[in-house]
């Protein structure tokens, strides 16, 4: 397979099955089973793609009428997308559980075969859709006990803690859709070419910068954010600091994806509202923590590593703070000072 991916870089791409399979013999997910599920989320990607480029179009934006699991409206673009998913990953063998933001409870596919759950956010930020704000996709990935006993909790296989993700990425779409993943060696990015209807190659082994001077966060809610958060946010602002920019899009994906290419801080703390937290630590916060470590960045609920936290229920929630190691540092420096 390796000199099917050169022969494709010589012909001026690669494709994401190429690449993934050009690293067969060098790690143990470069297997036609795990492609297999990576083609099934990359086919979903470009459907999604399509319906959210032709949205106005199709009438498939608003609200859909049912609200989700956490008392959310559903939009109706959540729904074809969680669909799009559903149905791009349920007949490939090799998947055993599917869980969703939009889906109460875990879905079993296959009792005792299909080695790895697949977790996802269908289509975060799709409450801005309507405005054109870009939206995006995001994707864990763990592998399951298939030799289990009888009686066996499936959940178990579900929540299990981010460490032990062997693969997780998003897709975001904006002005061209990109898809960034890792399966724990390097972040890799891949742009949508429409004239080959594929994700093609466009930089591997992606690094975050160290630092940044941008911070992201929605300072609607500073009141009631911690007196930690606050000083660190008083500080960005200051001279001292030279000061930052304030770059904040409220769509997880399309906020992470310039943290990661220009460095900086994507904040979400807990509020008075929210004490907990409010993004999702299984489909949210754990890819994205995956990804930010794999790029040389850090992700932290301000106490504990995102990727050692051991998740109690699927739609849990957590406070965020991931980015440049070096602005992670900082802010846990202020939140120690001044508190949590």
């Amino acid at each position: 397979m390796a000199q099917t991916a050169n022969t494709s870089h010589d012909m001026g791409f690669c494709t994401v099955e190429q690449h993934i399979l050009s690293k067969q013999g060098e790690h143990p997910l470069s297997t036609g089973a795990f492609t297999s599920v990576l083609v099934g989320i990359t086919l979903a990607g470009r459907i999604i793609s399509a319906k959210v480029r032709r949205a106005g179009i199709l009438e498939v934006l608003g609200e859909a009428g049912d609200v989700n699991v956490h008392g959310e409206q559903q939009q109706k673009l959540d729904l074809l997308a969680n669909k799009a998913l559903e149905g791009c990953l349920c007949y490939r063998e090799s998947v055993g559980i599917i869980a969703s933001e939009e889906l109460d409870e875990p879905r079993i596919v296959r009792e005792t075969s299909g080695k790895y759950v697949i977790i996802f956010d269908p289509l975060d930020g799709s409450s801005n859709i309507d405005v054109n704000v870009s939206v995006g996709t995001i994707f864990s990935i763990f592998e399951r006990d298939c030799e289990h006993p009888k009686g066996h909790d499936h959940l178990n296989d579900v929540l299990q803690p981010g460490h032990k993700q062997v693969a997780a990425g998003y897709i975001v779409y904006g002005s061209s859709t990109v898809m960034c993943y890792t399966t724990g060696e390097g972040v890799h990015m891949f742009t949508l070419d429409p004239s080959v209807g594929s994700f093609v190659l466009a930089q591997e082994n992606v690094r975050m910068p160290l630092k940044g001077k941008y911070f992201s966060v929605n300072e609607g809610n500073y009141n009631s954010f911690p007196k930690g958060v606050r000083e660190y946010l008083n500080w960005c602002k200051s001279e001292e600091a030279g000061p930052y920019s304030a770059r904040y899009i409220g769509s997880l994906v399309a906020d992470f994806h310039r943290t990661l290419l220009r460095g900086g801080i994507f904040l979400y703390p807990p509020t008075a509202k929210s004490p907990k937290g409010k993004l999702r630590l299984m489909y949210e916060a754990n890819p994205i923590a995956f990804l930010a470590e794999q790029a040389g960045g850090r992700a932290t609920d301000g106490k504990r590593n995102i990727l050692e936290i051991v998740p109690g229920s699927l739609h849990e929630r957590t406070p965020l703070f991931v980015g440049s190691e070096t602005e992670i540092e900082r802010v846990e420096r202020f939140m120690q000072e001044h508190g949590a």
